[in-house]
């Protein structure tokens, strides 16, 4: 048995599923790659983590990211700021209170500095 099939074997369930290695293959340029990711929650829900690239007797681990998430995670921080940038407006607005209550109010501030 190789290290690769008893180090798999050693995999105990966590609380996020299994991961699961796949089968080593060899690239044109020598590299052997191998792929992992978890698998849990469901008969057909496995998210990819990433690959173990093997060249000249190093090892490299290169993850794979989610760009949907990523790109979801951008556009609610851009809602969120554009929510809370609007209710900033609508509470206490930047510009002068114009009405004849607001002009009367002014008058008698400037009246009460001089």
């Amino acid at each position: 048995m190789t290290i690769i099939g008893r180090s798999v074997r050693r995999i105990e369930p966590g609380p996020k599923g299994v991961q699961v290695f796949g089968e080593p293959y060899e690239t044109a340029d020598g590299s052997t790659v191998i792929t992992v990711a978890r698998a849990g929650g469901g008969p057909f829900r496995a998210a990819p983590l990433g690959i173990f690239v093997i060249h000249d007797g190093t090892v490299k681990w290169e993850s794979a990211i989610d760009t949907t998430r990523v790109a979801l995670l951008a556009e609610f921080i851009g809602l969120a700021a554009t929510v809370i940038a609007t209710l900033a407006v609508f509470r206490r607005p930047p510009w002068p209170d114009l009405s004849a209550a607001g002009m009367s109010a002014m008058r008698s501030l400037k009246s009460a500095w001089k």
